[in-house]
């Protein structure tokens, strides 16, 4: 096996690890030093969230550059689905139980 892989070349690797390292301690910067105002920051921190998240999307797991982009992409909106069913019905099941223990307070 030669030195570039068999999906990608250790330059594409590079630049991903270069961007990521960035867009994970640019936020980081941003709350240390308070830069801006604490809704703005939450929204700014996703942001580069999604933003890196999109990042490993291409570069690493090179969603688009396969033989059948179709069925992976349908497995990732798949798995994507049922993590917002997870987390969305995670934070449902805290609220409920929240409000129906904390009536008497």
């Amino acid at each position: 096996m030669s030195i570039q892989g068999v999906q990608g070349s250790v330059k594409t690797y590079v630049v991903g690890i270069i961007i990521c390292l960035i867009l994970t301690f640019l936020p980081y910067y941003m709350v240390v030093h308070a830069l801006l105002p604490a809704n703005y920051l939450v929204a700014a921190i996703v942001s580069f969230a999604v933003i890196q998240a999109l990042v490993q999307l291409i570069l690493f797991l090179h969603l688009g550059d396969e033989d059948h982009p179709r069925w992976n992409l349908m497995a990732f909106l798949f798995m994507a689905l049922v993590l917002v069913i997870i987390v969305l019905g995670s934070l449902w099941i805290m609220y409920s139980l929240n409000q129906r223990t904390m009536e008497g307070m």
